[in-house]
């Protein structure tokens, strides 16, 4: 969904954010996107001032496009040149730019990559639908075979990543620290309207955890909770903070937080988990917090991302068969229209 580079974008990424109809469906939505993002942005100006002054996601997703370009070069020559397109959903730069860009360079064969591992109609599938609308406006939909790498939750270069990135930190403590160490595992939370609806998000996070578990053998307890929570509503719990007080309430010391649903650095890990939620634990008495590094472009990491794009083409199919499933309370019709078009991609297209 991309973030704002700079302090002057944050109204505007907000303003499109809240005004994303495939995301949330609001009352005079027009109205009230401007009314909430007017309102929140000082805040949010303040906390991006705190991490340097703006989003790092598009410089690392840039560095990420860039390994990822030049290792598939070398495993999958045959396919090659590659390059790689960034399309944000509420910043530059856009979808529409980005296909802008396709369109200039002639491409004719393009592969939808999500940088969400776990899928979510809140964020893969927001983006998919904006994607399929501005093909169609840019009249992409004949001449370019399209596939999509819709989620990759349990893929084993992601466990592996985030594996390595929990170890550098558990290795940072004593031995006698590292017995009563928790890893919690923290991912973006989700209203409880969306999982009603039959959100798949929860239980690929899990699937995550679980896989990641598995690859350190289950020695040490953990949890997975949710954070980012926004407003009144009943969002998936139980919440990262609140289980943080809960941990010191019982004189846990010795936390690892996982970014598991994050595969840069943004605004959730540097300011909410670093600043806020850092802090706060260590006022809690929890001295040996530590948060497990971000992906961003790690060598394992990058080489996954090459390995992920290269199966894909191997495969040879437009998407996974979990997409084409909608949510059963689904209640937005652009779902539908987007999975129509790309289920009725035509594979004779050349490469």
């Amino acid at each position: 969904m991309g973030g704002p580079e700079k302090l002057e974008h944050v109204y505007d990424f907000l303003h499109n954010l809240f005004s994303d109809r495939d995301l949330m469906q609001l009352p005079f939505q027009n109205w009230a996107a401007k009314f909430i993002a007017k309102r929140r942005t000082p805040q949010i100006v303040e906390q991006y001032a705190a991490i340097g002054g703006g989003s790092p996601i598009l410089s690392w997703t840039r560095k990420q496009g860039e390994a990822m370009e030049k290792l598939l070069d070398e495993i999958s020559p045959e396919t090659a040149p590659h390059k790689h397109y960034i399309a944000f959903r509420y910043v530059e730069p856009f979808t529409s730019t980005a296909l802008d860009e396709m369109k200039k360079d002639g491409v004719k064969r393009a592969i939808v990559f999500t940088q969400y591992p776990q899928y979510s109609c809140s964020t893969t599938g927001s983006s998919l639908n904006e994607l399929h609308r501005q093909i169609m406006t840019h009249g992409m939909d004949k001449d370019v075979q399209w596939s999509i790498i819709d989620r990759w939750p349990t893929h084993p270069g992601l466990v592996e990543a985030t594996a390595k990135k929990i170890e550098q930190k558990l290795s940072e403590y004593s031995e006698e620290e590292r017995k009563d160490a928790i890893i919690m595992f923290s991912a973006h939370s989700l209203p409880m309207s969306v999982v009603n609806r039959g959100d798949p998000y929860p239980a690929e996070v899990g699937a995550t955890v679980n896989a990641v578990m598995d690859r350190l053998e289950r020695k040490y307890p953990y949890r997975l909770c949710w954070q980012s929570q926004v407003g009144p509503k009943a969002w998936l719990g139980p919440q990262t903070l609140d289980a943080i007080k809960g941990f010191s309430k019982q004189g846990k010391k010795n936390l690892v937080v996982v970014p598991v649903a994050f595969v840069q650095d943004h605004i959730e890990t540097l300011f909410e988990l670093d600043h806020e939620y850092g802090v706060e634990a260590k006022e809690l008495g929890i001295t040996g917090w530590k948060r497990a590094d971000a992906l961003n472009d790690d060598p394992v990491f990058t080489r996954a991302m090459a390995d992920i794009v290269k199966e894909h083409l191997e495969k040879d199919e437009i998407v996974s068969p979990q997409w084409y499933l909608r949510c059963p309370g689904c209640k937005f019709d652009s779902c539908d229209h987007s999975r129509e078009f790309f289920k009725n991609q035509d594979r004779t297209g050349s490469n």
